[in-house]
């Protein structure tokens, strides 16, 4: 079944080159504001199904108020987390035949407080081996965004280095101390607002960063993680695959990673 996304080849030709991309009006009026309101009670709800990363209080929470999984607390969110437009969407710019959900996560920045996201990749926080597949992160504004309540950065390129290392959000590292000499000195971040209901997709070897919020309103916006077929666990620990009795080098598959967009034939 063919999927209709508002994907070009200019939008997978500059993604492929940047390791990221800008897509306006992902999301159509009403699924904004149904997305909306699934996403402001699934971050109210309390359960074991999802992962809180911290609470109200939290040295995290400022940085982030996080919520991973919303799609097993709210049967709401489920339509946006499995969502064919965006997941087709992924496939075609990562170019691979098959994609599955690794997870989602609300993303909320704090109002006055909060903390800027340093730099870093996403990739080394996974546990996965093959660092170079092609997973990647549609990033949905639910607000519109900017420097000044959050909006997010993008080092054009970066994603060609490979892996570096997980930073601690808290207690930063420079991720730029990682990166051998002169190959980023021409690659002047690209600062990207947003409108609410449009997004980014970025590969999780891309380096990425989000503003503080300054402003008096949480800024909210909803993460889907896209892994390949293929994709194999490294025996590492992580929220999501502890207690799946999963084994190194096992293919991370399952009811929690469902295949959510084919390749035509």
């Amino acid at each position: 079944m063919t999927v209709n996304t508002p994907i070009t080849e200019e939008h997978i030709s500059f993604y492929r080159e940047n390791g990221f991309v800008k897509i306006d009006n992902m999301l159509t009026a009403d699924e904004l504001e149904l997305l909306r309101e699934y996403l402001e009670e699934a971050m109210q709800t309390t359960s074991e199904r999802s992962v809180q990363t911290d609470k109200q209080g939290g040295l995290y929470y400022r940085v982030l108020n996080q919520k991973v999984n919303t799609w097993r607390d709210h049967a709401g969110m489920g339509r946006f987390s499995f969502h064919e437009r965006f997941a087709q969407s992924a496939l075609q710019l990562a170019g691979v035949d098959k994609m599955r959900l690794f997870h989602d996560h609300g993303l909320w920045k704090m109002p006055n407080d909060s903390k800027p996201t340093p730099w870093h990749q996403d990739t080394p926080y996974w546990p996965i081996n093959e660092a170079e597949a092609g997973m990647m992160s549609i990033w949905i504004a639910l607000d519109d965004v900017n420097e000044q309540n959050g909006c997010m950065a993008f080092i054009p390129k970066s994603h060609k280095l490979g892996k570096l290392t997980g930073i601690d959000f808290l207690e930063p590292q420079n991720i730029f101390d990682y990166v051998e000499g002169g190959q980023l000195d021409d690659r002047k971040p690209v600062i990207v607002p947003l409108k609410a209901g449009s997004c980014t997709f970025h590969n999780g070897l891309t380096f990425h960063y989000a503003h503080a919020n300054m402003t008096e309103r949480p800024r909210r916006a909803l993460a889907i993680i896209y892994m390949p077929e293929g994709i194999t666990f490294s025996g590492a620990s992580h929220p999501l695959t502890d207690g799946l009795n999963l084994s190194k080098n096992d293919p991370v598959k399952g009811p929690l990673f469902p295949v959510l967009a084919v390749r035509d034939a």
